[in-house]
């Protein structure tokens, strides 16, 4: 196995990225906004992926073009890349058929039904939780849920940018554990781990989040006047796919299975309740396929752009960047979060940010002995915290669209995301410190 030398010069692609799509954003965002469009998704990341994956093309004269394509395809046809590609696919299918056929707001509407109206913004945030773990997609689960949650608000008084911050936060705490979630997805196949176990890591994470966020919420809902909720239609035999597709997935059953049962059910009872019929049913399932090409796109280009930064020795010059840092276990998974974050903030796009990021994370892992499924969380979460707290990031300007207010204005409610943070801190911190003490108790013994 040929040595690789670190060279920061590899590191140029995503250099050259993150000028184009970075600055562009700033510039449609801020200084000349583009009217109906976020300034984020003016340049496509495909463009500008693909730019600089011609960029990578054009460095390392050592090797042949033909050479360098070889690299590229080794390393688009890794198993777990060829696997990842396929659950976009199935998850596509899927979330296509379930908006098609009415899952999505059944749901929604089932969960409104049953919460008292002096728990309105507590019970959007466990609503929000639902969905967004059923749906796998926190922005689709913001554009379903914002719209009831500020018709609350304007019949209520209760304040807009609070009401909105915990629908935002509920939907990044689905959007992490989904099992059917991109970014889930992504994480744990880069990693080679099951997605149950990258859920175990997970849920120690999010849950007492999730729960500090629920008990901040209850106590304003105590201090101010109850809301007055309207009756919202639903049908239940709609909305049991989702449990069910739920419950499949926290038995640790197949992905591909948990998908597969997920789109029959929907198909069978979307056709029973006449909201789908046989074409557009097949027409549902068709448009969500197509709304996962471009993340199956990117995949593709980061991935051929990873193993030729690799090649040139991108990954070797990060990990001894690291290195002079991190010294243990603790310090690789710090680095890996700090990593997770950078890039986030750079790219907005939390999908996008794990498929650049997991490959040097592996190489992490392997150095610094960081279990797979704990540096699949670390990937998953870091983004998730990040991709939900950042202005210009598709979530909080959806939400702050749909609810007419400023996506800044949002930022001092996100409790969720605030305080997973601080919880992975502490699990860094804290409790990998007791880990070692415990280790050095052993070896002395």
């Amino acid at each position: 196995m040929k040595s690789i030398k670190p060279n920061f010069k590899a590191l140029l692609p995503i250099l050259v990225f993150l000028l184009l799509y970075l600055g562009s954003g700033i510039y449609f965002e801020y200084l000349k906004p583009v009217e109906g469009r976020m300034g984020f998704y003016v340049m496509s990341v495909v463009v500008a992926f693909g730019i600089s994956l011609i960029v990578a093309f054009f460095q390392n004269r050592s090797l042949s073009f033909n050479e360098k394509i070889s690299v590229c395809a080794k390393g688009i046809g890794d198993d777990n890349i060829v696997i990842m590609l396929f659950i976009f696919l199935m998850a596509g299918a899927f979330s296509g058929l379930a908006k098609t056929a009415g899952g999505a707001s059944s749901t929604a509407n089932l969960m409104l039904s049953i919460i008292p109206g002096g728990m309105a913004i507590p019970g959007m945030f466990l609503i929000s939780c639902l969905i967004s773990m059923a749906m796998g997609t926190s922005v689709g689960t913001i554009t379903v849920i914002v719209p009831i949650a500020a018709e609350i608000v304007r019949s209520t008084g209760y304040s807009m940018p609070f009401m909105i911050g915990a629908v935002v936060g509920g939907a990044m705490f689905g959007d992490n554990l989904s099992v059917i979630s991109d970014t889930t997805i992504a994480a744990t196949r880069t990693q080679g781990v099951e997605m149950k176990d990258k859920f175990r890591a997970n849920i120690k994470l999010a849950l007492p989040a999730a729960l500090v966020t629920l008990a901040i919420l209850v106590v304003y809902a105590l201090r101010n006047p109850a809301a007055s909720l309207d009756t919202y239609d639903y049908n239940i035999w709609l909305a049991l796919p989702y449990f069910i597709v739920l419950i499949l997935a926290l038995t640790g059953l197949n992905v591909f299975y948990v998908l597969g049962i997920g789109i029959i059910l929907f198909f069978l009872i979307g056709g029973a309740a006449k909201t789908l019929t046989f074409e557009t049913a097949f027409s549902a399932m068709g448009d969500g396929t197509s709304g996962m090409f471009e993340t199956i796109i990117v995949t593709l280009l980061v991935s051929s752009i990873s193993a030729l930064m690799k090649e040139y020795g991108g990954f070797e010059a990060i990990l001894s960047l690291i290195r002079r840092h991190a010294k243990s276990e603790k310090g690789g998974m710090l680095g890996i979060c700090a990593l997770t974050g950078f890039m986030d903030i750079a790219t907005a796009n939390n999908t996008v940010v794990i498929v650049i990021a997991a490959p040097i994370a592996k190489e992490i892992s392997q150095e610094y002995g960081v279990a797979p499924k704990q540096v699949a969380s670390l990937l998953d979460t870091t983004s998730c915290i990040f991709q939900g707290i950042i202005p210009y990031g598709a979530q909080l300007l959806v939400a702050a669209s749909l609810a007419g207010i400023s996506s800044l204005s949002i930022i001092p409610y996100l409790f969720y995301p605030f305080l997973l943070a601080v919880c992975t801190l502490i699990s860094i911190l804290v409790f990998r410190k007791a880990k070692d003490k415990k280790a050095a108790k052993k070896a002395d013994a």
